[in-house]
């Protein structure tokens, strides 16, 4: 009897081990179920529709990628209309984080400068920032940094040009309200108990502000600058279609479409998701490095 249950309790350790490793396996082959599926589906569709300039077949798509340093429709390589996107991205983002993290560091902790700006905020934060094209341009015209900064006509000229202050400011617009939504949430979201203990033990408010509020609410901040980029590149299309583009992944998508070019165009579309998948998984790598022990205390 003692060895059938001996026996027993090896075979289920057994069928236990093997269930892991199952779960192993279909945890890597799950997210390109979808995928695989996709692409099987566009091989037929685009059979069956027959025509390149409604549906291209996926293996123009990857002739575009793999001669993707080719200079297409006469704007230049893939790489190189993704750099200019990645740069405008950064700096309108960058510009956006700089007004939003503050600000809303301010109107969560102070009740009267929330007073302020809440309802301004709320005003303008359904209007998509495309509708605001019109007024940026009347604003900005076609200035761009070079132009700024007044640099002399050169290389130096040449490559900041393409980076206009219209398409800085949409892109900018597009990834405040995200962000600065998300600080103030996650100022009035830190556990009152944490602050009520710091200011029985005689911390001030700078301290309190530093130390207990800017850690506790870092991971909803972090989440509101993931959403911020999303949105930001998002924008991204919008603005380079702007007067004064010749360059950016977006602009070659807008102009591809113009010549019947589908194949770049949803070449472009696929270089946007790739390019916004990254982005986001660097917002997840710090995340579940330095604010792992959120999920720990819900």
């Amino acid at each position: 009897m003692k060895l059938n249950l001996n026996e027993m309790k090896v075979e289920e350790k057994a069928s236990l081990g093997e269930k892991k490793n199952l779960m192993n396996e279909m945890k890597w082959i799950t997210p390109f179920l979808l995928p695989v599926l996709l692409i099987i589906t566009w091989i037929f569709a685009s059979k069956i529709i027959s025509n390149q300039a409604v549906l291209p077949s996926p293996g123009k798509i990857v002739y575009n990628f793999i001669h993707s340093t080719d200079n297409f429709i006469g704007l230049g390589s893939l790489p190189r209309n993704i750099g200019y996107s990645l740069i405008r991205v950064v700096l309108g983002y960058g510009l956006g984080v700089l007004v939003a993290v503050p600000l809303g560091l301010l109107m969560g902790y102070f009740k009267v400068i929330s007073n302020l700006f809440e309802n301004f905020i709320n005003l303008f934060k359904p209007v998509p920032p495309l509708a605001w094209q019109p007024l940026v341009l009347g604003w900005f015209g076609v200035s761009s940094l070079a132009t700024m900064v007044q640099l002399g006509y050169g290389k130096s000229f040449v490559f900041w040009d393409n980076f206009k202050l219209s398409m800085i400011f949409l892109i900018a617009l597009g990834s405040f309200f995200p962000i600065v939504n998300n600080v103030v949430f996650g100022v009035h979201n830190v556990r009152r108990t944490l602050i009520e203990s710091a200011m029985v033990l005689g911390a001030s408010k700078k301290d309190i502000f530093f130390k207990v509020l800017l850690p506790g609410a870092a991971p909803t901040i972090l989440n509101g600058m993931r959403l911020g980029l999303a949105t930001a590149w998002g924008c991204l299309v919008g603005a380079e279609m702007l007067p004064g583009s010749v360059s950016g992944i977006g602009y070659l998508i807008t102009h591809a479409y113009e010549l019947a070019r589908i194949d770049l165009v949803i070449t472009g579309m696929i270089c946007i998701g790739v390019v916004g998948a990254l982005l986001d998984a660097i917002f997840k790598v710090i995340s579940r490095r330095y604010f792992s022990w959120e999920s720990k205390i819900r």
